[in-house]
């Protein structure tokens, strides 16, 4: 039930699922095989896949670990969002590609977990859209040398307070894989 006015419509978004930025990331090939499942459902029921695709100085942009993954393939009509911040939404076309296709609710997948996931999702929401994580379909690298929890932990977290969340006239929540519905009203 988002907060935006005529935005009937799901999209789904794939978001960093590069060579460098998945590459030692937990669960790399259930997640990636996960999200593949996705934006093969999404395209048989004709809704939008959108790919968000980060760079930065560590991942140059036309560089092999910029590049996405080689098991999954964008097509050439889907929307292609470069970015340089975490949010998705931050200095990006995002809301006007999602404006385009009458989006108001997105399913999201993708990595780094703690990072860019998080962040879109929280962007997403404070901008009036329903957000939904697909519960294995989202990754991170282990940053534990640094402090971090482990991978497994980062995503149990985010799974479990997502879940949760709530903000006015909007949705959140996760759903695993299988049980992604792009034309119910909440996943």
């Amino acid at each position: 039930m988002t907060t935006l006015a005529d935005r009937p419509n799901t999209a789904l978004l794939v978001i960093d699922v590069q060579n460098d930025v998945v590459g030692g990331a937990h669960h790399r090939d259930s997640v990636v095989a996960n999200i593949a499942v996705l934006v093969g459902k999404a395209r048989a029921q004709g809704t939008p896949v959108i790919w968000v695709q980060h760079s930065s100085e560590q991942l140059l942009q036309g560089s092999d670990g910029w590049q996405f993954v080689p098991e999954l393939s964008r097509e050439e009509a889907e929307p292609l969002v470069p970015k340089r911040y975490a949010d998705s939404f931050e200095e990006t076309d995002l809301a006007a590609v999602l404006a385009e296709h009458k989006v108001g609710r997105l399913i999201v997948t993708g990595a780094q977990t703690d990072e860019c996931i998080r962040s879109t999702l929280h962007g997403a929401i404070v901008r009036g859209y329903d957000a939904t994580l697909v519960s294995d379909a989202h990754t991170t690298e282990d940053q534990s040398e640094w402090g971090a929890p482990s991978p497994d932990l980062v995503i149990a977290h985010t799974n479990l307070y997502w879940k949760y969340h709530t903000a006015p006239g909007r949705t959140a929540g996760t759903v695993p894989t299988e049980a992604v519905d792009f034309t119910a009203a909440t996943a």
